[in-house]
C-alpha cells in the first residue's frame, strides 16, 4: 500500500511540471541560500583564524606604553620577564625605517627590525638561505643582518647575498641570511607598518643602539606550554606592574589564543544569523508548497470522493498528500544543496578562499526542507482527508 501511495504520488508530481518547479523553486533558492552563506563564511573566517593562528600559536604579545618615569623595557626587565616559568623565549622589537646603501647605490624607505634570537628559534623556517640571529649575536651587538627577497632584489639581484656587506643609516652590516618570500614574518610585518622597500632584521641591541633608545616598548613571548598560558600571562602581569609600580594602562597583553576564542564566538553568532535570515526563504518555500497542494485537493475532489467511495481509509489518502509535499520538499532540497555547493564553490574561486562542503549545512538544509515539507504539507493532507465522499461525487 507503502508502494503505491508513493507511486500515485509521484504521477501526480509530474503530471504538472511547470507548477512542481514553481512550487519546488522557493525550497530551492532557500536551501541555496543557506549552503552558499555558510560554506562561504565559514571558510573565509576558517582562512582568517588558521592565518591569526599560524601567527600566533605559543605566543603573547605585550605592548608598553609606560609612565611619565618610565617608558619602556630596559634589559634588566626582559630578563626578569625570561625567567618566568613556561616561558621559552623573549623577543623584544625596535623598528627603524631608513636606507640601505652600497658603494655607488642607495635605496631608500627600508624597514629595520630589531628583533632577538628567539624570534629565529620559534620562525626557523622562515630562513631561506644562510642562518636566522643567534644570542651570540645579541651579547657581542655584532652588526649582522637577514635580509628579505625585496631587498636582495634591489641590492644583489641575481647574486647570492649572504656574507656581503651592506650600510644601513651608515653602519656597515654583514648579511648572513635571507627571508623566505610569503612567510609569517611577511605577513606580520604587514600588519605591522606600512609599505617599505624592503626589510632588513638585526640584533635588537644594535637596533636599540641606532635608535638612540635604551628600552623598547613592544615583545612577543613565546610560551612552552600554551596550555599554561592564563597562568603565565598572570606571572606576567604580576612582574610588569612591579616594574611599573602597579600604574594603571602602563601596558597591555595580548594573548592571540584567547582572540582566536572570541573570533570563533562572533563568526558562530554570524554564521547563525546568515542561516536564520536564509530559512526565510525556505518558509516562503513552505508557503508556496501549502498552496499548490490546497489547490490540487480542489482540482482532485472527484477522485478523493471516489477512492473513499471504494474503501480508502482517510489516513492512506492523508498520507499519500503528505508524501506529495515531502517529495516537493526533498527534490527542491537536493537540487537547492547541489546549487548552493556550486555558488559557493565558484564563490570561494573567485576570492581565492579554500572550498570545503560544509556536511553540517548540508544536514541542516535537508533536514529543514523536510520538516518545511511536513509542515505545510499537513494541512492540505488532513482536509483531503476529512473530505466527504458524497460532498465530493455531487461535484461529478
Amino acid at each position: 500500500m507503502l508502494k503505491e501511495s508513493l507511486r500515485m504520488s509521484w504521477q501526480n508530481v509530474c503530471a504538472n511540471k511547470m507548477r512542481t518547479f514553481l512550487t519546488m523553486l522557493g525550497i530551492i533558492i532557500g536551501v541555496t541560500a543557506i549552503i552558499a552563506l555558510i560554506t562561504t563564511v565559514e571558510g573565509a573566517t576558517g582562512e582568517i583564524t588558521n592565518q591569526f593562528a599560524a601567527l600566533g600559536a605559543g605566543k603573547v604579545s605585550v605592548s608598553v606604553s609606560g609612565t611619565p618615569l618610565k617608558r619602556g623595557l630596559n634589559e634588566t626587565d626582559l630578563e626578569k620577564l625570561a625567567v618566568i616559568d613556561n616561558i621559552s623565549g623573549v623577543d623584544p622589537t625596535v623598528n627603524i625605517t631608513t636606507h640601505a646603501a652600497l658603494p655607488g647605490e642607495m635605496v631608500d624607505n627600508v624597514r629595520v627590525e630589531g628583533r632577538s634570537a628567539s624570534y629565529f628559534a620559534g620562525e626557523e623556517a622562515s630562513v631561506e638561505m644562510g642562518r636566522g640571529l643567534t644570542r651570540m649575536d645579541m651579547d657581542r651587538y655584532s652588526y649582522v643582518c637577514i635580509i628579505d627577497s625585496e631587498l636582495r632584489s634591489a641590492l644583489f639581484p641575481n647574486q647570492d647575498p649572504v656574507g656581503e656587506k651592506i650600510i644601513l643609516s651608515g653602519h656597515t652590516f654583514t648579511i648572513v641570511g635571507m627571508l623566505e618570500d610569503g612567510g609569517s614574518m611577511d605577513v606580520m610585518s604587514a600588519m605591522m607598518g606600512g609599505s617599505s622597500n624592503g626589510k632588513a632584521i638585526i640584533p635588537y641591541p644594535v637596533a636599540m643602539r641606532m635608535s638612540g633608545s635604551n628600552s623598547v616598548s613592544s615583545l612577543t613571548v613565546y610560551l612552552a606550554d600554551t596550555d599554561l598560558a592564563d597562568d603565565t600571562i598572570t606571572a606576567m602581569e604580576d612582574v610588569l606592574n612591579v616594574i611599573f609600580n602597579y600604574r594603571d594602562n602602563a601596558f597591555s597583553i595580548l594573548n592571540i589564543d584567547s582572540l582566536l576564542d572570541t573570533m570563533d564566538t562572533i563568526t558562530g553568532m554570524m554564521t547563525t544569523l546568515l542561516a536564520g535570515i536564509a530559512s526565510i526563504a525556505l518558509l516562503v518555500g513552505g508557503i508556496g508548497i501549502m498552496n499548490m497542494m490546497l489547490v490540487s485537493v480542489t482540482e482532485r475532489t472527484v477522485e478523493i470522493g471516489l477512492r473513499k467511495a471504494l474503501g480508502a481509509k482517510p489516513g492512506l489518502i492523508q498520507m499519500q498528500f503528505l508524501m506529495e509535499s515531502v517529495m516537493l520538499s526533498l527534490m527542491g532540497g537536493m537540487i537547492g544543496i547541489i546549487v548552493g555547493n556550486l555558488v559557493s564553490a565558484l564563490v570561494a574561486h573567485l576570492i581565492d578562499l579554500p572550498f570545503v562542503m560544509n556536511m553540517s549545512a548540508m544536514t541542516l538544509a535537508f533536514v529543514f526542507s523536510a520538516s518545511v515539507g511536513i509542515l505545510f504539507g499537513w494541512a492540505p493532507a488532513r482536509k483531503a482527508s476529512r473530505l466527504n465522499p458524497i460532498d465530493a461525487l455531487r461535484s461529478m
